[in-house]
């Protein structure tokens, strides 16, 4: 029940703190602003500004990328599962020495075997490919979309700010 709690608790303050600042979908997506730059110092300050202002929602893309990364890779998520559910069922259910005949087994002999079983099962399922992947796509996707997008009008009063 401590760990509903908490969960929630991570929950809300993370849709307090991140999600607060995502953009609506029609600013995000407004076709009539995208338009191609003009040089390279316009595609920098337009990058600068949209990373700034989209911030949100571009976490929220890689965020999507990562799970579609790791949903898409069978392997990956088995092995993560594997890693992360053997760590918490080791802490839970054995957190003192238990003797099975003339051996005892410690809670270092049970992480010994879960990390020989699980790190070459998660090597295996190839995460710097799944890694340098979720890379490029997030920088394709928003670098793309930030030189691609006109900052609004409120990008001149924010100048405006800053300077005061």
């Amino acid at each position: 029940m401590d760990l509903l709690l908490r969960a929630t608790d991570t929950i809300k303050s993370l849709r307090e703190t991140r999600l607060s600042g995502i953009r609506p979908p029609t600013e995000f997506f407004d076709y009539q602003r995208i338009s191609r730059p003009a040089d390279l110092n316009q595609a920098t300050s337009r990058i600068s500004y949209n990373t700034r202002y989209f911030s949100g929602n571009y976490g929220l893309i890689v965020a999507l990328l990562g799970v579609y990364a790791v949903l898409t890779n069978p392997l990956l998520l088995i092995s993560l599962a594997f890693l992360v559910l053997g760590f918490a069922a080791i802490n839970k259910f054995a957190p003192e020495a238990t003797q099975f005949g003339d051996h005892v087994v410690t809670q270092k002999h049970l992480y010994t075997g879960l990390f020989i079983i699980g790190i070459p099962m998660f090597w295996l399922a190839g995460p710097f490919s799944t890694f340098f992947w979720l890379i490029g796509a997030s920088s394709v996707l928003v670098l793309g979309h930030a030189s691609l997008l006109e900052p609004g009008v409120e990008s001149e009063y924010a100048s405006i700010q800053e300077n005061v």
